[in-house]
């Protein structure tokens, strides 16, 4: 190299108009495996093209399968990007905004990912925001929804291929909002669900509206407004039978049909037994009112009825009944034969007699079935409307109903017995005897309370026995009925005479009846009337109470009571038009406009579906339309479950078989069902389901109740099948407004900045707008890229990616904590793997050197993939300087570092499980899963598993700097202090042991005002069992040796290097073959107070030795590297007295200051010559096969990055990063696995002129074979004594020799010529002398272990062509490898194979060590 250098003026590349082709490839893989560590949230690979957000834009990004994320497009000044899908190779990107990167558009456009173009669609599309976009891929439809008028009514279709618009088929929706917030499918795809602010209607006004039911009633197409009305008969304590029946367990108690607990299935339906027409029959022997029967089908397999009779009883005479025909919706009737519904969509049939009866039973004969026999999954005996007894054990429970009906009294009331007009019944009663004269106010009252389900016209009878059955006439009086039918309805009084003789059936009240609620409940009561009737006997009146009879006249479901139980709807005999809010069901193939067909106005009954009743009861719970008119109110999401459909949004419900709910609920079994808890305190914005995993995003922070303690902040996992509530870690810190699902990861997106660690604490990890939950390992991980900003939305793309749209303030392709791992990539740089961590809070400690730390815990099961939560430090803790002589500088503020920090990082393969993972540290800490004790400044990786763990008892308390491992020993530098042990900034830790090794290591000690701060640990292969320490400390132990000083490993003594020097070291590398010189920089002065802030000591001489002039060194030196052990190649960065940055060069002669465009605020803190796959052009200062890699702050007037890459003439910016807050990040280190690596660039052959090669190769050896062959024959013709084979020789087959094929003879006999004594030669203690000298070198370096085998015609023949890739494998056996050429290994090592193509033995390079041979090819696998 020219010692002559004219100074270089570099010029950093971040200005536009200096532009490179492509970066620079470093080969990262000839170094080993690669880490990068710093202080960054967010990293990307630094391109030409300038890329800038506008947080007041909504910009589209694009998320790749391992979580990288792209600029794809942003909105004009306002715009809001709300949904999208991909249909085919299109995504389509919906909301409001008038432009897309210039492109003028009206709400909704269209990206091509291939094309990157983004283009407005088709002309007339919606004229309002949209904030739902369904891609129909059956169909090639886009649905759409929001708030729109044209081309339909909140609701329009585009069809791509037209390129046009139209409206929804049935015209859009209306009322509410107007508001459609989603678009989904139900489980089968087979129709679209539709939720919002809006209202629906079905009917025509003037007709009766068949398949909407009473919404306390499951749903079902096979009832009507009245038969739901109908309260079912309690039938737990009468006499059922069903013969014959089945012995399958779960399925032969006919008692499961009477009002089963769950669906159909075991323990919920009833089977007859095989090939029989079983009679059931039900007896309750008691006189009962009964309207008709409910009977609903099982759907298990071979087991299904198809036809029936219905006999009631006693009078023992077959019914015809009336029926709505689910599959026509027409009433119809039936007698001997009646059919029953196979469609599994049917829940159940009503079937009604022609007027209310008086019976004691009825008989169900089963006469057709499919399968093996008949069964059944319902049965009920329907009243005629209402009942209630005086006898309260009679007032039984009734199927659907919240609570019996009841009764209360006043005086004393006895029992009686009293015979029916029915033969063979009875039917007990209540009597009060009452003096006569007594007032009406002073005398016995009774008091009926029915549960009735329905609002409806009644009729309402109060039965009373005949005085002659009972022998009272003379007793018998008047009462005075009162009815209280609901509030703003005004009660009816009325007398009645009890002196009838027979059994009476009084109509004490016709007209409008209002639901029972919890608030509300129809009352009838009776006392003495005011002017009673007769004389009395004996002086005594007796009053009867029996039973009160409600007979439906008809039904109106959409009247309500409301808390107060004041009518929430009027009360008629008219029939009109069935509402619901904020859900409607529309068959997905049905999209050509339905002709007259208007949903703003009201839909047909043939449109209505079975989940239609979702928006009808969900109205009615929440108090008819004036509680759908509040702002805000409606439905955000759906999503169904074969269990039922779940919706969430923002609502309430008062009333109805789901009250109390809030946000969230549930729809099965046909009627609306609470969730766990009540739902959550919070609007509802997003909902996906994974299996039984139903996973909720919103504006809430628990239940109702509060019975997660605030654990469910912003996001919560529901359990559909335990019916239950769990967190998600401790959830976020803002509302989240979209979620998404892939590969097993559930995507959040939303208004936040933490991942909490614990509820009702802002204590957590930093993630901004987007964050990624782990279904199998139940935790937070690594999204993959970085962002901040506030996002709306997020979805699938067009392959394994997705989309992710929102405010964005700063992204980068890499989100990263701190650390990641670099491999070959390709022009457009490495590639890149981010170290799946989730950031923790922030910990809080006070100064290393005090007694107490106080800190916080992450939650063990936010930890991520890692299966550990790490929280960083928010502030690295600043350098401190030593004391130092006149002569030397202080040295400049530290690498700012906010967190994340990873500081440092080491490679150390586990003997034990022979497997090599990755030690960091920093300013950080975590708690592993499954632990509760938290780690701190050092992590564990281990690549396999991902999972990260901290080191074994007490932790560190500070900030870890530098990093060293020595076979199982690991050493640790910073500026700590460690609980319980006498440690200060360095510690040794036994890996093997896992624990710190305590003993023998004395401390560092600063001078008096100071604090140690090592910064710096290595070793040279120069001298064993030694390690050397630099940083800012006055002494070791007792010894004073001023800012570096040697460790012999063996006796654990403290060493000064020489005569020392003064100051503080920042950087240490070596120079010379054997790394015996060492190169110190920082702020030094030698012990001749000679300034020199770069020096060099000599290992053999143990002298020290200014490099050059200190005074051509402007300033303290924050980072050296040597140049392939290069003593007159050294490189030196730092910052100048005045502040600035500078680069300078030693040439072997002097320093030439390199220049720098670096702006103030430069800090570099790392310099690694790294080697490239391609090349540069050559110059005098860097060899074209390599550069210097240069990390830190990097600053200047066009940009900031973090690190670049320096060829000699330019200083090219290789990778830019952010803090989780936005700002600029930084990088501290490179550090590789390999201990030693060569620059020098592998050469292959072309494979034409390999082939070539071959052919002659194998050619000439053919002939050769011939001559040898003639040439044995004539010799042994000749003298037949040599026709006895030598057994003491082997052929070139045998096992000694090892190669098997005719290309490995070829070798061999080549190797034998290069080297006469054999070239797999056994010698063991020949291999023993050379193996320590080659574990650490470089495979290609000029160590004699693998140059042999490159000259051989069968390493051109074998060797790693340049298109072909290796494979990782793993060692079958151990293999001593004592032959030239061969690689020895250990059974289970990790090998990775460059040359497979021989069948015998096979090129493969050792995973730990990099060396690389040939080994046989059947001990790998």
């Amino acid at each position: 190299m020219n010692p002559s250098i004219t100074p270089l003026i570099l010029a950093l590349l971040f200005s536009s108009h200096v532009v490179l082709a492509a970066l620079p490839q470093v080969d990262f893989e000839r170094m080993g495996n690669v880490g990068l560590a710093g202080a960054f949230a967010g990293l990307d690979i630094f391109s030409n093209t300038t890329v800038s957000f506008d947080p007041n834009t909504s910009t589209l990004l694009s998320r790749s399968k391992d979580g990288a994320l792209t600029r794809v497009a942003s909105t004009n000044n306002g715009g809001s990007i709300l949904a999208g899908c991909a249909l085919k190779d299109v995504f389509y990107l919906a909301g409001s905004f008038s432009q897309i990167n210039d492109v003028t558009v009206a709400n909704i456009a269209s990206y091509n990912p291939s094309t990157r173009a983004v283009l407005p669609l088709g002309s007339n599309g919606p004229n309002g925001e949209i904030h739902a976009v369904f891609c129909d891929s059956k169909e090639n439809k886009l649905w759409v929804g929001g708030k729109f008028s044209s081309p339909g009514g909140s609701i329009a279709i585009f069809d791509p291929k037209a390129n046009s618009w139209s409206g929804a088929p049935f015209g859009g929706v209306s009322g509410g909002e107007a508001l459609v917030n989603s678009i989904s499918t139900n489980s089968s795809g087979s129709s679209l669900f539709f939720s919002g602010s809006f209202m629906t209607a079905f009917g025509t006004g003037s007709a009766a509206l068949n398949g909407t039911n009473n919404p306390n009633v499951p749903f079902s197409v096979g009832a009507t407004p009245f038969s739901s009305s109908l309260v079912p008969v309690p039938l737990q304590n009468v006499q059922v039978d069903g013969s014959p029946s089945t012995t399958q367990a779960g399925f032969s108690d006919i008692k499961n049909i009477l009002c089963p607990s769950g669906g159909d299935g075991s323990g919920n339906s009833w089977y007859a037994a095989d090939a029989s027409t079983p009679l059931i029959t039900v007896r309750t022997f008691s006189s009962i009112s009964a309207n008709g029967v409910r009977l609903g089908n099982t759907f298990q397999p071979d087991h299904g009825t198809t036809s029936f009779t219905v006999t009631t009883i006693p009078d023992n005479t077959v019914r015809t009944v009336k029926y709505l025909d689910p599959t026509t919706g027409q009433n119809v009737t039936c007698s001997n034969t009646c059919p029953l519904s196979t469609d599994s969509s049917v829940l159940y049939q009503d079937f009604l007699f022609d007027q209310p009866l008086s019976i004691t039973g009825v008989q169900i004969k089963l006469t057709s079935f499919t399968g093996s026999s008949p069964g059944l999954h319902i049965l009920q005996l329907l009243s005629s409307g209402a009942f209630a007894s005086a006898i309260n054990d009679e007032n039984r429970q009734s199927c659907f109903a919240p609570n019996p009906s009841n009764s209360t009294q006043t005086g004393s009331w006895q029992p009686k017995q009293a015979i029916t007009d029915i033969a063979g019944t009875t039917q007990e009663v209540l009597i009060s005897t009452v003096n006569v004269g007594t007032p009406s106010s002073s005398g016995p009252t009774f008091t009926w309370m029915p549960y009735v389900s329905a609002a409806g016209n009644y009729d309402i009878n109060l039965l009373v026995p005949g005085c002659a059955e009972f022998q009272d006439c003379a007793s018998r009086t008047s009462v005075k009925i009162t009815v209280f039918p609901g509030s703003n309805l005004n009660p009816q009084v009325k007398e009645i005479s009890q002196q009838n003789t027979a059994d009476q059936s009084y109509n004490i009240y016709s007209g409008p009846i209002l639901p029972s609620t919890t608030n509300f409940v129809t009352t009838i009561s009776m006392a003495l009337a005011d002017n009673p009737a007769g004389t009395g006997q004996d002086g005594k009146y007796i009053l009867v109470a029996d039973r009160v009879q409600f007979i439906l006249k008809s039904a109106d479901i959409n009247a309500t009571a409301d808390a107060s139980g004041s009518a929430g709807g009027s009360i008629s005999n008219i029939a009109g038009l069935a509402r619901g809010f904020g859900f409607l069901e529309w068959p997905r193939t049905s999209t050509a406009i339905v002709s007259g067909v208007d949903g703003r106005k009201s839909l047909p009954n043939n449109t209505l579906t079975a989940l239609d009743d979702v928006g009808f009861e969900i109205l009615s719970g929440m108090g008819g339309a004036s509680g759908a008119s509040s702002a805000n109110t409606g439905l955000n999401a759906v999503a169904h479950h074969p269990v039922g459909v779940f919706v969430g949004g923002s609502f309430s419900l008062g009333s109805g078989s789901a009250s109390g709910s809030s946000n969230i609920v549930a729809y099965k079994s046909g009627a609306l069902a609470q969730v766990a808890n009540g739902g959550l305190n919070g609007a509802v914005n997003s909902l996906v389901l994974y299996g039984d995993q139903l996973f909720v995003g919103g504006a809430f922070k628990d239940t109702p109740s509060g019975s997660t303690q605030g654990a469910l902040q912003g996001i919560a996992l529901y359990n559909v099948q335990k019916n239950s509530w769990s967190a998600l870690g401790a959830g976020v810190n803002g509302e989240v407004t979209s979620l998404g699902l892939l590969n097993n990861q559930v995507q959040v997106a939303g208004n936040f900045t933490k991942i909490l660690s614990s509820p009702n604490s802002n204590d957590g990890s930093d993630t901004s707008g987007f964050a990624v939950w782990d279904i199998k390992s139940a935790s937070w991980v690594n999204n993959g890229g970085f962002i901040v900003g506030k996002m709306t939305f997020i979805g699938n793309g067009t392959s394994d990616g997705q989309f992710i749209a929102g405010n964005v303030q700063a992204s980068q392709q890499f989100g990263a904590t701190g650390l990641v791992m670099l491999k070959n990539g390709n022009e457009n740089g490495p590639a890149v793997t981010p170290l799946p961590v989730g950031l923790g809070a922030q910990v809080t400690t006070q100064s290393p050197n005090s007694s107490t730390v106080q800190r916080r815990s992450a939650s063990p099961s936010s930890f991520g993939t890692l299966s550990s939560h790490i929280r960083f430090h928010a502030n690295i803790f600043g350098r401190q300087t030593a004391p130092t002589t006149s002569q030397t500088s202080t040295l400049p503020p530290a690498l700012a570092a906010a967190a994340p920090a990873v500081l440092a990082g080491a490679f150390w393969t586990n003997s034990s499980t022979s497997k090599e993972v990755v030690i960091f540290g920093g300013n950080f800490s975590f708690t592993a899963a499954g632990s509760s004790t938290p780690s701190q400044g050092i992590a564990i990786y281990n690549p396999q598993t991902q999972t990260a763990s901290g080191l074994p008892g007490p932790q560190v308390q500070g900030t870890v700097r530098t990093l060293l491992v020595d076979s199982n020993s690991l050493y640790v530098g910073g500026e700590f202090t460690i609980s319980g042990a006498s440690i200060n900034g360095l510690a040794l830790y036994d890996l093997a042991k896992g624990a710190w090794d305590l003993t023998g290591l004395q401390t560092l000690q600063a001078s008096s005002g100071s604090k140690v701060v090592v910064r710096s640990i290595t070793r040279s292969s120069a001298k064993a069992n030694t390690v050397i320490v630099a940083g800012s400390f006055a002494q070791a132990g007792s010894l004073g040796c001023a800012g570096i000083c040697s460790f012999d490993t063996s006796n654990k003594q403290w060493n000064a290097l020489g005569s020392g020097i003064h100051g503080e070291v920042t950087s240490v590398a070596y120079a010379g073959n054997n790394q015996d010189v060492l190169i110190a920089g920082g702020s030094i002065t030698l012990s001749d107070n000679t300034a020199s802030n770069v020096a060099q000591y000599s290992i053999s001489n143990n002298t020290w030795l200014a490099v050059g002039s200190g005074s051509d060194i402007p300033g303290p030196v924050s980072a050296v590297e040597v140049n392939n052990h290069n003593a007159s190649s050294v490189f030196a960065a730092g910052r100048a007295n005045d502040g600035t940055s500078f680069l300078s060069f030693w040439n072997g002669a002097k320093w030439e200051n390199l220049g720098s465009t670096f702006s103030q605020g430069t800090n570099v803190a790392d310099l690694k010559m790294v080697p490239l796959s391609n090349t540069h052009p050559a110059n005098d200062i860097i060899e074209s096969d390599r550069v210097l890699m240069i990390s830190g702050s990097l600053s200047t007037s066009g940009g900031n990055s973090s690190s670049a890459l320096f060829d000699g003439q330019n200083i090219i910016p290789y990778i830019v990063s952010t803090s989780s807050t936005g700002t600029a990040g930084s990088v501290s280190s490179l550090f590789h696995s390999f201990a030693s690596f060569s620059f020098n660039q592998r050469k292959f052959l072309a494979t034409g002129v390999v082939i070539l090669i071959s052919i002659a190769i194998a050619a000439g050896v053919v002939f050769l074979l011939a001559l040898i062959g003639i040439l044995w024959t004539l010799f042994s013709r000749k003298d037949d004594k040599l026709a006895k084979f030598d057994s003491g020789e082997e052929d070139d087959d045998s096992a000694l020799h090892r190669p098997s094929s005719l290309l490995e003879h070829i070798n061999a006999a080549t190797l034998t010529t290069i080297l006469p004594a054999g070239a797999y030669s056994h010698d063991r203690e020949e291999e023993k002398a050379t193996t320590a000298s080659r574990s650490d070198q470089d495979p290609f370096g000029p160590d004699g272990s693998n140059y042999l085998r490159a000259e051989t015609p069968s390493d051109a023949m074998g060797g790693m062509l340049a298109e072909e890739t290796s494979r990782p494998a793993h060692a079958r056996y151990s293999f001593d490898g004592t032959g030239e050429g061969e690689l020895p290994l250990s059974a289970g090592a990790e090998v990775e194979v460059l040359d497979d193509r021989d069948p015998a033995w096979w090129y493969a390079r050792d995973m730990r060590t990099g060396q690389e041979g040939v080994v046989p090819a059947a001990y790998l696998y």
